[in-house]
């Protein structure tokens, strides 16, 4: 390419609605809103290199993670390959694997495309290693996530106060978070301070006409019919869901429940929604309710667990469900889901036990896990798109053999995509055991001898299942040994499957609602106590570890000799023709899949609209290559009305967000220092505290360690005018004044804090070197501002019934006693501690960051006069009666030692501390110890 800036540039957009989009972001700044799966990244990339190949230009992409990094930059490297530019130097990553300040500071200098984390790029702007100024645009991915306390937000503000000529992009494909609250783009565009948002969903003309007018894939969509047996399961946990849902209405009948139905239910973000309306008033829900928001997260993974999981895994993970939902050795009291006692529980774990086997099975029958018991009459149900799909690939053989030399550039592999990694494994296994017959197996007249079946792999899968259901029993027993042993606080006392079921009487707990005996800990001492929800995802992760995959075994069984002998004859090339590639969904990702594999047919397992969209836009692309799309889904199940759900409310978001761009307004950032408050700053000489401030028109400060970077306090902090100074502190978070710093400690830090005793050095070293130390105990946005959400229901009691909340304020209440000086600020939310903040820097002077910084380093700097006495003896002195913090001062600067001060004179006393004071320590010094106690003096 020339290195002319100007000259036309050489674009890998084939499609119109690309090219268009293209020109538009060179032209001005813009949000872009993208349907799903119509290459939003290679919109960017092909942008990035636009910028890349002039070679004179910085541009910083900031919110990309690590997989599109590495999509990003071997599309960047790839374009300047074909490109020839001369100038082009690709994508750089800034991130913390051991990148020095020095070696940044040299690549903002020699310019480029760097993927910046935000957490270093902020901390870069702040302290002046990179200059706004010398940025030539910023380049935003993931816009959806860039809210006011986001640290995207933050960069874009500093950004755009110190830099008004450079270019700022901004790109989503995530409409739905753009539609929610009031006025949802206008601020999400204030927060990103552009001015114009560009829309593309599926529908709009020129994507349709891009889409549409081209040749098009050949699409054959499947229905494929559930069994009896999964439709009466899938019935049965619908009705437990809505169930549920009506036990929740009633439970909190005060709360927006608009989206409370069926159909939301089944989107994976259905119980985030239902659990951050109710954070508010979370303290103040019962705990039936607590208790069915976490089984509305567990009966959705049973829905998908059905369509997804053979019948013997899907029953072995009910089994662990069942398992979880029981009370524990050694509990008198039960408090099982609601939804267990329905009608509806009894036929998913009955229908989900009859798809495997039928007859009943003793632990005895399972001596011999080899042998199948004789009472046991195997099922093996398997899954309908098993058959479905060897039936589409055994058509694709025979279109194959019938049309062996393609007349296009595509290859004759075929693509098999899938929901995760799980669902690829069991297709793997399938595939290679379709074909192998059962010893002793007979062939029915009316089924074919070469007919795929799951057969041998169920029947594996079955012995496995028996050797894991006869250990079953110790598995479960040790799990609640491990709870009973966390909550114990002790490992001594375990809880024996074989005596009983119980733990010893006098180590008994309170688990799901059991009776309480003696006391135990707190969760502050255990970090967390597990609660009904996690305890589920426990069980399950433990069964997983305890037995292997049976792909797993076979490939241990498969690489055991290995000499590497003649690799030529065993070894080569794949044929692209003979290939069958299986490949969990991910997002952009999947179009280097098809890029790269070029296949002439594609499965689709599992339904995905973004898959779809890329197909179309593959297919258009690549005008001689042919693609035959096989498109499955269970007909009536929940997995078609998610993805038709899916559809809707992507195509209702694009909606709100055109009818919200044709009524708004322009929005204009002031993001200056507001002129009013540089002139009070400046006239402001008001006497405060005995001494005259001098006037300012310097605008507040504040010194930030870097690692609260992490939080979204900065940013707020900056957005009130605060100029934030980012060091890397040795005592406390925040140095607000000269004298004041501030240790900032969410609820969950502050337990943990107590726990390992961090928090008591922490507040001992701002005691050492600050005349007012401050702890600040921060709360969450929009959630409840006390401590009882923090104390489960179903968290271990203490005898007097007291549960980790009092426990808690217990050790805040010793914090105080130990340390007097220490003050403790509550704040509910980020938006009011920089309120509080902002009060608290009003008539003070502003913080020295060198100092700061050197503070708790250099051994001789002390934070003022009284450090340098022995705090032991001020300690005592302080539980003197008459003495407070003056006196204190006073005495520890006129009197020698404690000896001196109880040998004084009463009159001495009285011109040095005062009459009524003086009197007291007299008194106290003097007054026999006898007649302190009653007793007759010797």
């Amino acid at each position: 390419m020339p290195s002319d800036e100007n000259a036309p540039l050489k674009l890998s957009l084939p499609l119109e609605f690309q090219q268009d989009l293209f020109k538009e972001l060179r032209e001005e700044d813009e949000l872009v809103l993208l349907a799903r799966g119509l290459g939003l990244l290679r919109i960017v990339t092909n942008l990035l290199h636009s910028y890349d190949a002039a070679g004179n230009n910085l541009v910083l992409l900031v919110g990309a993670d690590k997989r599109e990094n590495v999509w990003i930059g071997e599309a960047l490297a790839e374009h300047a390959a074909v490109s020839m530019a001369p100038k082009a130097r690709g994508l750089s990553l800034v991130n913390t694997d051991l990148m020095t300040v020095g070696t940044r500071e040299k690549m903002y200098a020699q310019g480029g495309l760097f993927s910046i984390t935000s957490r270093i790029l902020i901390v870069d702007f702040l302290s002046g290693l990179l200059n706004p100024e010398t940025v030539t645009g910023v380049v935003v991915l993931h816009a959806e996530k860039v809210v006011a306390t986001s640290l995207e937000a933050f960069i874009l503000r500093i950004y755009r106060q110190k830099n008004k000529a450079g270019f700022l992009k901004a790109f989503s494909d995530t409409p739905e978070p753009f539609t929610t609250g009031f006025s949802p783009l206008t601020n999400m565009m204030k927060n990103l301070f552009i001015q114009k948002p560009a829309l593309y969903p599926r529908f709009h003309l020129t994507v349709a006409k891009s889409l549409e007018g081209r040749k098009k894939a050949e699409v054959i969509e499947l229905e494929v019919p559930m069994t009896e047996t999964m439709r009466d399961i899938q019935n049965a946990v619908l009705e437990c869901v809505e169930a549920s849902i009506s036990e929740l209405r009633k439970s909190n009948s005060g709360i927006e429940m608009e989206d409370w139905t069926l159909d939301s239910a089944l989107h994976r973000n259905f119980d985030t929604i239902i659990r951050r309306q109710l954070d508010p008033v979370w303290h103040r829900t019962t705990f039936k309710t607590r208790q069915v928001v976490r089984d509305l997260t567990l009966l959705r993974t049973i829905l998908h667990a059905l369509l997804t999981y053979d019948a013997i895994n899907f029953n072995k993970y009910l089994d662990t469900v069942l398992a979880a939902s029981q009370p524990p050795p050694g509990s008198t009291k039960q408090n099982q889901s609601p939804w267990l006692f329905l009608d509806a529980a009894d036929i998913i774990f009955s229908t989900a036990k009859r798809r495997v086997y039928t007859g009943k099975v003793s632990t005895a029958d399972l001596a011999d896990p080899n042998v199948v018991p004789d009472g046991l009459q195997p099922v093996l149900e398997e899954l309908p798109k098993w058959r479905q799909l060897a039936e589409i690939l055994q058509e694709i053989e025979q279109d194959a053999y019938f049309n062996p030399t393609p007349q296009d550039t595509s290859n004759g592999s075929i693509l098999i995509m899938c929901g995760d990694q799980g669902t690829c494994r069991q297709l793997r296994e399938f595939l290679q055991t379709m074909h192998v017959k059962l010893e002793g197996d007979s062939v029915n007249d009316d089924e074919d001898e070469d007919e795929p079946s799951a057969k041998f792999m169920m029947r594996r899968k079955l012995r496995n299942y028996l050797a894991w259901k006869r250990d079953f029993s110790k598995v479960s027993s040790a799990l609640f040994s491990e709870n009973q042993k966390a909550i114990n606080g002790s490992t001594d006392h375990r809880v024996q499957s074989g005596k009983g079921g119980k733990a010893p009487p006098n180590k008994r707990r309170r688990m799901r609602g059991g009776a309480a005996g003696g006391t135990g800990p707190s969760r502050s001492d255990i970090g967390a106590v597990r609660t009904a929800g996690d305890r589920d995802a426990h069980i399950a992760s433990l069964m997983a570890e305890l037995q292997p995959t049976d792909v797993e075994a076979m490939q241990k069984a498969e690489i055991g000799i290995d000499p590497l002998d003649n690799m030529e004859d065993y070894y080569n090339l794949f044929d692209m023709n003979d290939l069958i590639v299986i490949h969990p969904y991910e997002g952009d990702m999947d179009e280097h899949v098809l890029e790269e594999t070029k296949p002439r047919y594609v499965v689709m397992y599992e339904p995905d609209a973004a898959f779809i969209r890329r197909i179309e836009v593959y297919r258009s692309s690549h005008t001689d290559r042919t693609v035959k799309v096989f498109f499955m889904y269970y007909g009536g199940s929940v997995e078609e009305q998610r993805y038709l759900s899916t559809v809707r409310r992507e195509k209702d978001a694009f909606t709100r967000l055109i009818r919200e761009r044709g009524n708004m307004a322009l929005t204009i950032n002031s993001s200056n220092l507001d002129p009013q408050e540089t002139f009070l700053r400046t006239i402001n000489t008001r006497i405060a505290g005995g001494g005259r401030l001098a006037a300012t028109a310097q605008p507040p400060r504040v010194v930030v360690d870097v690692r609260e970077f992490r939080s979204s306090l900065p940013s707020l902090l900056h957005g009130r005018s605060i100029v934030v100074v980012p060091c890397m502190l040795t005592v406390g978070d925040y140095v607000i004044t000269p004298q004041i710093c501030i240790e900032r400690k969410s609820v969950r830090d502050l337990i943990g804090s107590f726990a390992n005793g961090r928090l008591f050095n922490q507040v001992e070293s701002m005691m050492e070197h600050y005349k007012s130390p401050m702890l600040l105990i921060e709360f969450e946005q929009n959630k409840s501002f006390t401590l009882e959400p923090f104390s489960d229901m179903s968290a271990p009691t203490t005898a007097a019934g007291l549960a980790v909340a009092p426990d808690l304020q217990a050790k805040i209440v010793m914090l105080t006693l130990a340390f007097p000086r220490l003050k403790i600020i509550w704040s509910s939310s980020p938006y009011q501690t920089a309120e509080i903040f902002n009060e608290l820097k009003k008539q003070q002077e502003e913080p020295d960051p060198m100092k700061a910084v050197q503070i708790g380093l250099d051994p001789n700097m002390q934070g003022d006069e009284m450090r340098s006495f022995n705090q032991v003896t001020q300690d005592m002195l302080r539980t003197i009666p008459g003495v407070n913090e003056k006196v204190l001062t006073t005495l520890t600067l006129e009197v020698k030692n404690i000896l001196e001060l109880a040998n004084m004179e009463e009159k001495e006393l009285f011109k040095l501390i005062g009459t009524d004071v003086g009197r007291q320590i007299h008194r106290f010094f003097n007054r026999s110890v006898f007649e302190a106690v009653g007793l007759p003096s010797l």
